[in-house]
Formats: C-alpha cells, structure tokens, sequence
C-alpha cells in the first residue's frame, strides 16, 4: 500500500517518512485514533516504504520485488496479528489469514464488525490469544528474507489477552535485530502501561470533511451528498462510506420516523376529529409495521437510535447554528417544519421514552405494545408547549 493511496493524513504521512529517512526508525510504533480514519493503512504503507528498494522522499516505488509482495500482504518479513473467533481447527491469526488480507485489498477501511462479519461470527467477541504470543516469537526468531525490516502489524492490540500482553512486552523491550512492531490501535487506554511505554505514539487525526466528500465523490457519489455524508461522519472515512452503503436503509428510517412524528403531531394538536381518527389508525398500523418480524429487533432497535440522533439534530437546529447540524438534505427539510415542536420544554422526556423503548426491545419485549405504546407518548409530548 502505497503513501498516496491513502486519504488524507498529510501530516503523519510526512511524520512517518521523515522517521525513516532520518534514520530514527522506532522498534516499536503505536498509531491510535479513531476508527476510519486510515491507521492501517498508514501502517501498512510505512512498512512497504521502510522495504522498498528504491524509495523516493514522498513514498514508495511501487514497482520494486518488495513492493510487489506489500501490494498483495504477502511479503515473507510483513506479519499481522489482529482478533480471531477460535474454532475447533483454527486458533492462530495465520490460519485467519486470506479473510483478513481479503478484507484489506478489497474494502481498505473496515472496523471490527466488519472482520466479524467476514468470519461469519457476527455478534461474537474476538481475541488475540496467549498462542498467538508464540506464533509472534517463532516469526521474529526467523532470519529476514530481505535485507530490510521485519514488521509485526497488530491491529486492535487492545483485544490481547493479559497472557499474550506480557509476553509481548518482554518481546518489546528485547526486539530482535532490525524488527519494527506497528501497533493499531482505537482504545490505547485498555494497554498494558508497560507497552505503552515502549512504544512511539502517533495520534492519527480525524480526516477534514472536504477529504472525506472528495473520496466519496471519486466513488461515483453525488456531490452534494458526499458533503452531506461528510459532515455527518465528524472525520471517519469508513462511517461516510456506511452511510451511502446503508442509504436505503437510512432513508427508510427517516420515512418512518416522519410517519410517526407527523401522525403524532395531527393527532395531539390538530383540532379536526377526522383528521385525529385517521393519524390514529395509521399509528396503530405504523407500530404493526414496525413490530414485524421480517423487520427483526436489531433493526428496530438501530430506527430508535436513529429517531433519538434526529430528535437532538432537530433540537439544535433551533438554535440556528449550521455549524452544530448534522444531517443530511432531506432530514434538513422536515427539520425545517418540524423543529419548533422540539423543544427545552419536552426534548428530555421524549428522549428518555425512545430509551425505555429501545431497552424493552432488547430485553424481548412485545415490539407491536412498545411500538404503539411510544407512539401515544409522542401524542402527549409532541403537544406539549416550550417552559
């Protein structure tokens, strides 16, 4: 992986460049950030660059033997350890390894869920072993295949277990000759203070919005809603990406979400009975919709983070603050009506039933009662006036 295929990151990018052609090469480097924002990516390229035969003061060549082998993770000296869900045959990250280069060159930013879901192990916790200690010593033991570095990239080194950590550690303060550990890391806290320590850290930045909207737009989306996207996204690249991946998704959630405010609405404050009558019924229908099966209760409970995201955008945008906004065009437009009805007077109470209602679908609660249930919640609320 190459320095410019990488978004952003200007400022790391040269950090990790001027390292190598300096001769101040750390042992042992930690990048941490948040997730999608290309740690690594960067990784990954300063290793490559680190290897390559004839690097430039910009990046790699690209072209070499060695850079060859990085394009497609299979250089001899480049290793990874990362989190696995163990089997009965497979225990060790190696055995892990083609879904995980699979998943690299073919999506580039990805966050755990994802390497779950890749497994086939979605809503399963993963781990890197006490065994993966040993895999990682037997590597490093081994003679260089080049006349570079040895790299050892640990992606999510936070999900060691305390086994495998020290054993780690004793590997760091003794690295073996011409060995660079990378460690990639979301949640440097839940390290061991003795890695820490060892290492050099490199925060890596959230990426700057007109990055994100320009990599969007390269990949075939409308512009104005790669700024939208953009925006929302406040620096990850990959939550940008979700977002016009899940598109239909979200836009059926607004559609159900407006459904329900608007009902609401005409039937706690609007005065025609008829009118009242007919809001009613499609309330009642709207939380039959929404408690079928076919929806599933993760689903259910993802459109009620969804409402509660909305209702806070909602109550920011009366303070006309642009700045603080963060939705996308259509969400803007009903915004623009539907703001008012939010208020200081009523946004904790509503917020706190579209909590209870998510932790009642959770607990496997009757998704048709709690449905309709916080539908006559938001009659009384929404009717409420400002204090």
């Amino acid at each position: 992986m190459l320095f410019r295929e990488i978004i952003g990151q200007e400022a790391v990018k040269r950090q990790l460049i001027s390292a190598v052609e300096d001769g101040r090469v750390p042992h042992a480097l930690l990048l941490t950030g948040e997730k999608g924002v290309g740690k690594l990516q960067l990784a990954i390229a300063f290793a490559q660059y680190l290897n390559c035969e004839h690097r430039t003061a910009e990046d790699a060549c690209g072209e070499c033997p060695t850079c060859k082998q990085y394009g497609l993770l299979q250089h001899p000296d480049l290793h990874f350890a990362f989190p696995i869900v163990k089997t009965d045959k497979a225990d060790v990250c190696d055995d892990f390894i083609e879904p995980f280069r699979e998943l690299v060159l073919t999506h580039g930013y990805f966050d755990l869920d994802d390497w779950y879901d890749a497994l086939g192990a979605a809503n399963k916790q993963g781990m890197i072993y006490e065994k993966e200690s040993s895999e990682i010593m037997r590597k490093l033991s081994l003679k260089a295949f080049g006349r570079g570095y040895k790299c050892m990239i640990i992606w999510q080194p936070e999900k060691m277990n305390t086994t495998c950590a020290n054993k780690l550690l004793k590997l760091l303060e003794e690295p073996p000759e011409k060995t660079v550990f990378i460690l990639v890391s979301e949640q440097p806290e839940m390290l061991l203070s003795t890695i820490l320590s060892r290492t050099q850290q490199i925060r890596v930045p959230r990426l700057k919005e007109e990055e994100i909207a320009a990599a969007l737009t390269a990949k075939g989306v409308e512009p104005q809603q790669a700024e939208d996207y953009a925006h929302i996204a406040n620096g990850s690249y990959l939550s940008a990406l979700k977002m016009t991946e899940e598109r239909q998704e979200a836009q059926q959630y607004l559609a159900d979400f407006i459904a329900l405010m608007r009902d609401a609405y005409t039937v706690g404050v609007l005065r025609d009975p008829n009118k009242k009558f007919e809001s009613l019924q499609r309330l009642r229908k709207w939380s039959q919709e929404m408690a079928d099966s076919k929806v599933g209760r993760e689903k259910q409970k993802k459109f009620l983070q969804y409402v509660q995201a909305q209702l806070r955008e909602n109550f920011i945008y009366n303070f006309h603050e642009p700045q603080m906004s963060y939705q996308t065009a259509e969400e803007r437009a009903f915004s623009e009506r539907f703001a008012p009805f939010i208020h200081s007077g009523n946004v904790e109470a509503i917020m706190e039933q579209l909590q209870t209602a998510e932790q009642q679908i959770h607990q496997n609660g009757n998704a048709k009662m709690i449905f309709f249930d916080l539908c006559l919640q938001m009659i009384v609320l929404i009717k409420k006036q400002t204090i």
